[in-house]
């Protein structure tokens, strides 16, 4: 005789919502409502403390990598490091995790009280990094890893397309040190070989004085990439790292934009 798994509340709300988008009925909903929930609005919960979807979003970030490097590894059997690293960087950079998030109708659902959500549309993606980790909380991995795949990947993302672009980190680094007036450099700090020997480089960034990020590459354009990457990924999540570089520049020159977390053309 077939089991029959019991669907907790089917029909009802907010079941029926995230059946809709998930494909399957959360255990834990709870971990879902949180994933949706901006620090704007966030919730006292039963113990007393605040939540938000920020612990679920740096949760989320690192099993997207995960996932995306493992459907990589696994696709392009013959491709090296450096291939997959820019390939899975254009998967998850933040302007595609944003439009998805609005395909897939996050922006609907999410419980927030900052104003203008169309011109803070970082808070689309975060929330689906959130949602990824509630669905590895609540399902676990492979749960995770077919809704990233069969719900993003191949329903919203062309793989044609992002294999044929490129997300030029370095580039949107400098052009951003160029908007704000802070210095932006790069230098290679070491040249070495591998087992194979092919040439080895490995470069850091200094922004505004500060190093941000180093990274190691087969080119020096490579290392540049991957140092830059990290540079932007600090400037994004650092808020005092980024006033402080500001304020080091508004000292300087009285011409400096007002905000340049709010100009920040740049994914992580």
């Amino acid at each position: 005789m077939r089991k029959v798994r019991a669907i907790p509340h089917k029909g009802k709300e907010p079941y029926f919502s995230f059946y809709k988008m998930l494909g399957f009925y959360p255990d834990k909903i709870d971990l879902y409502q949180e994933a949706l929930t901006h620090r704007s609005s966030s919730m006292r919960s039963n113990s007393g403390k605040w939540v938000n979807n920020e612990r679920l979003e740096f949760l989320g970030d690192a099993i997207l990598d995960a996932i995306v490097a493992d459907i990589l590894y696994k696709k392009f059997e013959n491709k090296k490091e450096g291939f997959l690293t820019s390939t899975r960087s254009r998967i998850v950079q933040r302007e595609t995790l944003n439009k998805i998030a609005v395909e897939i109708g996050l922006d609907k659902i999410i419980t927030s009280s900052t104003r203008n959500l169309a011109h803070n549309t970082n808070i689309y993606g975060d929330a689906l990094e959130a949602l990824i980790g509630a669905i590895y909380l609540d399902q676990g991995y492979r749960v995770a890893k077919k809704f990233v795949f069969e719900t993003l990947i191949k329903q919203h993302i062309n793989m044609d397309v992002v294999l044929k672009s490129e997300v030029d980190f370095k580039s949107r680094l400098i052009e951003w040190g160029q908007k704000y007036k802070i210095e932006v450099g790069f230098e290679v700090t070491e040249s070495t070989f591998d087992e194979q020997n092919n040439p080895v480089f490995e470069s850091r960034v200094i922004v505004g004085g500060i190093e941000l990020g180093s990274g190691k590459g087969y080119s020096k354009k490579e290392s540049h990439q991957k140092a830059a990457k990290k540079a932007i990924k600090k400037l994004r999540n650092d808020n005092e790292l980024l006033e402080k570089l500001l304020e080091k520049r508004k000292s300087e020159s009285s011409d400096l934009p007002g905000s340049a977390e709010e100009g920040l053309p740049i994914e992580a």
